[in-house]
């Protein structure tokens, strides 16, 4: 089937970039994939000297501006951080925007990651243009917002931002920290020099040793930044059309997992850290769009386990399938939320001095 090959293709080259005890045939292909990652770091390298340089330029959007963003390729917890900062600022009463590119936009023109948001935060607008400086404009002239949070914003280097947020997923494996194709990596750690804050994400989930040294490498490469430590944190289920079910129903259920993430390994590992007894699992690309026979292979595989109580999903998948239960199984959503776990002080001080900058502007107006 062809939705089978595909996802077979996305988890072997995934496999074989972070697997720490690859046989002779995957370590050879490894290699050669490095040898590829060359060409690739001199156009990042040309690039950012553009614009450190001054021969690109980036364009100031007349608000205030927020990036989140990354080093990394797959999921490092983008979506919980832009909704922990959302819901910070409005709870501070401030009418704040989201801009993104729009990677993997359904037919209806908004991609998961929107239609997640604009679910949790309806008061919330979620702009999604490739051209992130034309929807700052709008956001100012026609939505009157006063602060902009854009997502995925780090390599986005044609607007400029007020505050550069990097995260860093604490469980990538040393093995894909290469630059691609030979690893995850879209920028050497380096680039680090350019954020203001730097979070470490899935802090739990990481070796000790592993945690220490990345903690080590940022104090070293970004000195200027302000170091958060950050966990994925399940804060409740979804069914649907809209009920919500308590997180402690999960524990002891036998389920099927499935995802379309950029780390489908801690989705699973969030599951059984859970209490759910996750029988088998699945997984597609980042942002697929489910098709009529992804379904058939979703009731298929759902007969293939008559044990099973639940089919579970992510919070990105269940609002592009919209379905209460697939072959006669409940489909539950696993909604997670970012808990901070050190440097929140810190964070919400540069944050202060941004509203301070807010309130002023508005003062004079």
């Amino acid at each position: 089937m062809q939705t089978s090959s595909r996802r077979s293709a996305d988890n072997d080259w995934r496999t074989l970039l972070t697997t720490s005890q690859p046989g002779p045939r995957q370590a050879a292909l490894r290699w050669l994939l490095r040898l590829a990652s060359g060409p690739y770091a001199v156009a990042v390298a040309l690039r950012n000297a553009s614009y450190s340089r001054g021969w690109l330029s980036a364009s100031r959007a007349r608000l205030p501006v927020i990036s989140v963003g990354n080093l990394s390729v797959g999921g490092t917890g983008k979506s919980p951080m832009v909704a922990w900062l959302a819901r910070w600022l409005r709870q501070r009463h401030l009418r704040v925007a989201v801009l993104s590119r729009g990677y993997g936009a359904l037919e209806s023109g908004r991609n998961d990651e929107a239609l997640e948001f604009e679910l949790l935060f309806p008061d919330v607008p979620h702009l999604q243009h490739p051209d992130r400086r034309a929807s700052a404009e709008l956001a100012a002239d026609e939505l009157e917002m006063q602060i902009l949070l854009l997502d995925d914003g780090f390599q986005h280097r044609q607007l400029s931002r007020d505050l550069d947020i990097v995260l860093l997923d604490a469980t990538l494996p040393t093995a894909a920290a290469w630059l691609l194709p030979g690893g995850l990596m879209r920028e050497p750690l380096s680039s680090l020099a350019r954020a203001a804050v730097v979070v470490l994400t899935r802090v739990s989930q990481a070796l000790p040793s592993r945690l220490e040294d990345l903690q080590q490498q940022v104090q070293r490469l970004a000195p200027q930044a302000a170091l958060v430590l950050a966990d994925h944190q399940p804060s409740g289920l979804w069914q649907a059309p809209d009920q919500r079910r308590p997180l402690p129903e999960l524990r002891g259920k036998k389920v099927l997992a499935m995802c379309a993430i950029g780390n489908p390994e801690s989705f699973f590992c969030t599951l059984k850290e859970q209490g759910a007894e996750v029988l088998d699992h699945r997984s597609w690309p980042d942002h697929h769009a489910f098709t009529a026979a992804d379904m058939q292979h979703l009731q298929a595989w759902r007969e293939l386990h008559a044990e099973a109580q639940w089919i579970v999903c992510t919070m990105k998948d269940w609002v592009k399938l919209q379905v209460a239960d697939i072959g006669g199984l409940p489909l539950i959503a696993l909604q997670i939320e970012m808990r901070i776990v050190a440097g929140q002080a810190e964070l919400e001080r540069r944050l202060e001095e941004l509203i301070q900058h807010i309130e002023a502007t508005d003062d004079r107006q």
